[in-house]
C-alpha cells in the first residue's frame, strides 16, 4: 500500500497510509496524542515504579522515546515491549522529526539507539529502561500476567476491526498482571463491549485534541 509521510497540527510528522487514508498517529498533533493518552492517562498512574509495559503497535517508535524521556521526570524503571508486524522503512524513519519537535537533542543517542535495536533481543538503553521489540502479528500474542502497562495503539477499527476484536482483548487481558491498565484513544461501543465481555472495567476519559473521548481498561475493579 502506499505510504506518505505527513506533517500532523503540532508539528510532528507521521506515516500516511492512502489507500485506508489512515494514519500512524492523529492528524491533529502525534506527539500531543502520545502524551495525552499514554503518558498522562497510562505512564503517570506508576510514578516511582518499577512497571513492565507491553505497546501494540511499535510504529515509528515514539511512544517508546517519549516514555523514556517521560519516565525520567517520573521517577521508574521500565522494562518495554514493542510489537510490530510491519516494521516501518530506513527511509521513513529519517523523515520522523521527533527529537526536534520534543527538543530532545540530549536524548538523540537513545532515539538512535530505539531503532537500531536488534529485532527479537533485550537491548539496555541504560541502566533503568529495557526494550525488546518484537516482530510479531497480534493474534501471536501469549503473554500472561506480565504487564503492568499496555499501550494499545493498533491501526483504527474502521480499517483493521480484527484487531479490536474480543479475541484480542482477552490476550491483552490475560497479558496483564492483577490491577494492570490498558489505555487507548479508541472510544467506540463495540470496542468497550469486546473489553467487558474480557473482564476489563472500563472508564470513558476525555480524548487527546481533535477527539472527544477515549478508553482506559483495568484488569480487576477500578
Amino acid at each position: 500500500m502506499e505510504r506518505e509521510i505527513i506533517q500532523t497540527l503540532d508539528g510532528s510528522t507521521t506515516i500516511h497510509i492512502k489507500d485506508w487514508n489512515e494514519s500512524y498517529h492523529s492528524k491533529h498533533g502525534a506527539i500531543q496524542e502520545a502524551k495525552h493518552v499514554f503518558i498522562k492517562n497510562g505512564l503517570a498512574l506508576f510514578e516511582n515504579k518499577e512497571i513492565a509495559i507491553l505497546e501494540i503497535g511499535f510504529g515509528t517508535g515514539l511512544n517508546t522515546f517519549i516514555t523514556y524521556i517521560e519516565s525520567k521526570r517520573l521517577n521508574q524503571k521500565i522494562n518495554y515491549t514493542g510489537v510490530e508486524g510491519y516494521p516501518i522503512t530506513s527511509e521513513e524513519l529519517l523523515a520522523m522529526n521527533y527529537i526536534e519537535e520534543l527538543k530532545a537533542n540530549h536524548f538523540s543517542v537513545i532515539f538512535d539507539k530505539i531503532h537500531e535495536s536488534v529485532w527479537e533481543h533485550e537491548t539496555e538503553l541504560d541502566a533503568d529502561f529495557i526494550l525488546t521489540k518484537r516482530q510479531q502479528l497480534f493474534q501471536e500474542i501469549n503473554d500472561k500476567e506480565k504487564f503492568d502497562l499496555i499501550y494499545f495503539d493498533a491501526f483504527g477499527y474502521r480499517v483493521q476491526p480484527e484487531l479490536w476484536s474480543t479475541e484480542i482483548f482477552k490476550k491483552m487481558f490475560d497479558s496483564l498482571k492483577e490491577k494492570g491498565v490498558l489505555v487507548t484513544y479508541a472510544a467506540r461501543g463495540v470496542v468497550k463491549r469486546s473489553m467487558i465481555e474480557v473482564g476489563f472495567s472500563v472508564e470513558k476519559l476525555a480524548g487527546p485534541p481533535g477527539k472527544r473521548e477515549m478508553f482506559r481498561a483495568t484488569k480487576g475493579n477500578i
